[in-house]
């Protein structure tokens, strides 16, 4: 993944001092220190699984500023600036005063061009800080509140946006924006829709199976396996997830249960087809873990499920149930 920072610009808004910044001049691209934080962390952001995806509605304020700044009409600066103004006006109007900086990129990520924000909350942290006392050099620790996320960190709250297709992708909290529930980033700034992230819409299709077999009776882990199985085995020809024929798998013989899971599905907001990365959906189905009411927990690759080799779902004439592992050559503990 190569990534070329184009332009970038930092804006400090410090509401614990009650000072805003905005910077009159870009971030330096001959220095490695920004690089290495620009990169790394839209590296970090640029790839995740739980960014929700959007789309700009007409009347967005900021697809007309970003087509102004792609055709040449409107500066860099006094772009991001804007941004950062509205960031600010959503901030000052929430129930959470955080100090934050506002970093406006452009940059390209494998040939694609893209437009990043990223919302950088202060952290408090501790520093040195050279003091004289009394004709005398003192060495003390005091408290700083505008530490930066490390690399080894993730920014919690981003957009990216695609300048060619205008893709949305973005993360971020909901806060009470004058006393309503909202995103900042796509309700505030962007002016955009959301949708179910790809992490959180494969849980929620898992989740929906298991209940839907629950309320009929039948076995919930069977419906779940069902559920990964079909996941995993629609990436190898597919990077998008049909979620009415992912019921359809599920339930084959009960039109009633695909249809009470296709109620469940649009109840959740999972849209008609959801783009899978493929390792996610990978790693996601290739095991599945229960727990029993006696608190054991085992952990196990789905295509053993249905492999009686080794391991058993035994059901009982009292109505409880037993698990037979099999085949097992040695046991370590962890």
């Amino acid at each position: 993944m190569l990534i070329t920072i184009n332009r970038a610009i930092l804006h400090i808004l410090d509401f614990n001092s009650g000072v805003t910044v905005f910077s009159q001049q870009e971030l330096d691209r001959e220095s490695n220190s920004v690089i290495s934080f620009l990169t790394k962390h839209i590296e970090k952001s640029y790839t995740g699984q739980n960014a929700k995806s959007g789309t700009f509605y007409p009347n967005s304020k900021f697809k007309s500023q970003m087509s102004e700044y792609i055709a040449g009409t409107l500066d860099f600066i006094s772009f991001s600036v804007y941004v950062a103004e509205l960031m600010y006006t959503a901030i000052a109007q929430s129930d959470t005063l955080d100090s934050t900086d506002v970093l406006l990129c452009d940059f390209t990520i494998d040939d694609n061009r893209v437009i990043g924000l990223l919302k950088c909350t202060n952290r408090v942290g501790f520093i040195h800080q050279v003091v004289q006392e009394n004709d005398q050099l003192k060495n003390d620790i005091i408290n700083h509140y505008a530490i930066l996320p490390s690399l080894s960190q993730k920014i919690e709250e981003y957009a990216f946006i695609d300048v060619d297709s205008l893709g949305v992708k973005f993360i971020e909290k909901k806060r009470a924006v004058n006393g309503i529930e909202t995103y900042i980033i796509a309700d505030h700034i962007l002016e955009c829709s959301s949708l179910i992230s790809p992490k959180s819409t494969l849980e929620l299709v898992n989740s929906i199976a298991r209940t839907v077999a629950e309320n009929h009776g039948e076995s919930t882990v069977t419906a779940a396996l069902k559920s990964k199985s079909y996941i995993v085995e629609n990436t190898e020809v597919s990077e998008y997830l049909d979620p009415v024929e992912l019921g359809k798998a599920v339930f084959p013989s009960s039109p009633l249960m695909q249809q009470e899971y296709i109620q469940e599905v649009e109840k959740a907001g999972i849209p008609a087809t959801v783009k899978i990365d493929k390792d996610l959906a990978i790693k996601a189905g290739k095991s599945h873990k229960i727990k029993t009411d006696t608190g054991i927990e085992i952990t196990f690759p789905v295509d053993y499920f249905q492999n009686n080799e080794y391991i058993e779902f035994i059901n009982n004439p009292d109505g409880t149930l037993s698990i037979a592992l099999k085949k097992i050559g040695s046991i370590v503990n962890k």
